[in-house]
């Protein structure tokens, strides 16, 4: 802060002059000599420690600036939150752990509908870290129309992002091929529902925030009343459409892949035997896979081509004899099990950001206001922007704690008891159960790192996470998005099908007599672990390997008749 001042009092040149003595003892460049042998003399001052750490005052320097004055211009110290870039990485550890072991252990996937697993804390998680740091990112806005301009690019950067990656299925998975069909591209996604989250919690940080000065909990209500207000309305308002809007009866359309007509690329737009389904609805209040609002409203406005087509609730028992895996259809399966639906969903409301809501053109030609799932998920970003609040206005440890764990608490026993009473836990439809219990287990994971990393200092336990959480972004495109697998897979022995991502376990390479004694696992394979060791032909190479690798083993599980079943392969 002294620096301003400084430059006010002091340095009236038409170029900034930092305090060095390489740059102001020039005194050739300066006209007047009077002034270059003041300048001298204070740079000497300033840059003798002995003149220095005695805080005598100088006739240039206010005496209050002039104590222990740094050779340089430098801002006050910024201290990074530690804890909060181990969130981050902890939660891209967890992401990552849920989507390679999910479709082995079923008890960590995604749940089927109803319920919360350990892969149904990753979006909320990511959501509430975004909250957090946009609380630190805006908590002093100098020109709310640039912050504003800022955000909103930031937001389409995301966006568009998460559109080109679609979610790691622009590649083909079974051959070299790039591109993506943009008549059934998916539009929402995990980055685009993370934009949409970004966006708002970010607008209600730079437009809906008091002058009030913070000494209280109940001054730091005051001052971001407004935004309480919002995340208020977003909440009951959606409840209220997600159990007052009227679902009619709909149905869709799937390609017949037994019909002979059927290319061998899968396109739907190509094949000429499509199978019909109807799904009878005309019911309001229903939270199952068929005939809930936020399935309805994606229909509508994002259509059913667009939506992603291996849903969560085909792992239900009503659509899979594997549930709660994947796999063949009962014989009385029900018309709505091989439908399309989209998780992350769109944001279509605006009643607390724009005059008139936007409406949905039904099929009996009537209107009505559309919302969807991502409306909780933005409440989850603001529930996050308020414990960054705490950060900004409480700078004792024990009262962060103390106002973190509080609401955090609240959450929970809402959420619970919400779940208890009917309003049941679910991910796909981002209920409002859902969104306060996995928000209270964010705040309350959030103290636990807090504590540990911050305020005990265990750090270097964590590196690695702080590592990740700093650049949980890139992890997610290489890693979560198949980037890695995709481009290891563009190397192929002879055949695209002979690479290391995607290995003929039984035979190695076809076109060699290969001993296979690992192999990566990817999204489309059963093994659990791996590491490849190819052995060619030579002699010298296999005895060097068997010297180094003398028992190597691959776990590696396949699905026959049903059930899972598992073999181990000893190589060597």
């Amino acid at each position: 802060p002294y620096a301003d001042d400084l430059e006010d009092s002091v340095y009236t040149q038409e170029k900034h002059f930092s305090i060095d003595i390489d740059i102001i003892g020039n005194a050739e460049k300066i006209q007047d000599d009077d002034e270059s042998k003041n300048l001298n003399q204070l740079a000497f001052r300033i840059s003798d420690p002995n003149i220095a750490n005695k805080g005598e005052e100088s006739p240039f320097i206010p005496a209050s600036y002039s104590t222990n004055l740094p050779l340089h211009r430098q801002q006050p110290p910024q201290h990074r939150l530690i804890s909060l870039d181990v969130f981050r990485g902890l939660t891209v550890v967890l992401m990552i752990l849920v989507d390679d072991v999910g479709g082995i252990l079923p008890a960590i996937n995604h749940s089927p509908w109803n319920g919360l697993t350990l892969a149904d804390y990753v979006m909320p998680f990511f959501l509430f870290i975004v909250g957090v740091s946009l609380g630190l990112t805006y908590k002093r806005v100098s020109c709310r129309v640039t912050a504003t301009r800022k955000a909103i690019l930031r937001a389409l950067k995301l966006l568009i992002l998460g559109i080109f990656l679609q979610g790691g299925f622009f590649h083909g998975l079974n051959n070299l091929t790039y591109g993506m069909d943009i008549q059934q591209m998916r539009l929402m996604g995990i980055l685009q529902r993370i934009a949409i989250a970004y966006l708002v919690a970010a607008l209600c940080e730079i437009w809906l925030k008091g002058d009030d000065h913070v000494t209280s909990q109940l001054a730091l209500l005051r001052k971001y009343q407004f935004q309480l207000l919002a995340a208020s309305v977003l909440t009951v308002i959606y409840i209220f459409l997600l159990y007052g809007l009227y679902v009619p009866t709909w149905q869709y359309q799937i390609p017949d892949a037994t019909s002979s007509s059927a290319p061998k690329t899968f396109s739907v737009s190509s094949f000429l035997v499509k199978l019909s389904f109807k799904v009878k609805c005309g019911v309001r209040g229903d939270t199952g896979p068929a005939c809930n609002v936020v399935g309805m409203i994606d229909r509508k406005i994002l259509g059913i081509q667009h939506l992603y087509r291996k849903p969560v609730f085909e792992r239900t028992k009503q659509c899979s004899i594997n549930s709660p895996d994947y796999g063949p259809l009962p014989s009385d399966a029900p018309a709505w099990c091989q439908a399309p639906f989209e998780p992350e969903g769109l944001l279509r409301f605006a009643y607390s950001f724009f005059p008139h809501p936007l409406k949905c053109l039904y099929e009996d030609n009537t209107l009505s206001f559309c919302t969807d799932s991502s409306v909780m998920a933005m409440v989850t970003c603001l529930v996050g922007l308020h414990y960054g609040h705490i950060i900004v206005h409480f700078k004792d440890h024990a009262d962060r704690i103390r106002l973190w764990l509080i609401p955090s608490s609240a959450f929970l026993v809402l959420g619970l008891a919400l779940d208890i009473f009917g309003m049941h836990i679910n991910k796909a439809l981002y209920t409002f159960s859902y969104m306060c219990v996995t928000a209270g287990a964010a705040g309350f994971l959030f103290a636990g790192i807090y504590l540990l990393v911050d305020i005990y200092g265990y750090r270097r336990m964590t590196l690695v996470l702080e590592w990740m959480g700093k650049h949980a972004l890139v992890i997610y495109i290489l890693a979560a998005c198949n980037i890695i697998p995709i481009v290891i897979q563009g190397f192929y022995w002879k055949q695209p099908p002979n690479n290391i991502v995607k290995i003929n376990i039984d035979g190695g390479f076809s076109s060699q007599k290969s001993y296979v004694g690992g192999v990566f696992r990817n999204q489309v394979g059963d093994c659990l672990l791996g590491f490849v060791m190819t052995v060619g032909k030579s002699e010298v190479f296999q005895t060097e390997a068997r010297a180094i690798h003398t028992r190597d083993f691959l776990l590696c599980g396949k699905k026959s008749s049903n059930r899972l079943k598992w073999k181990v392969i000893m190589s060597f």
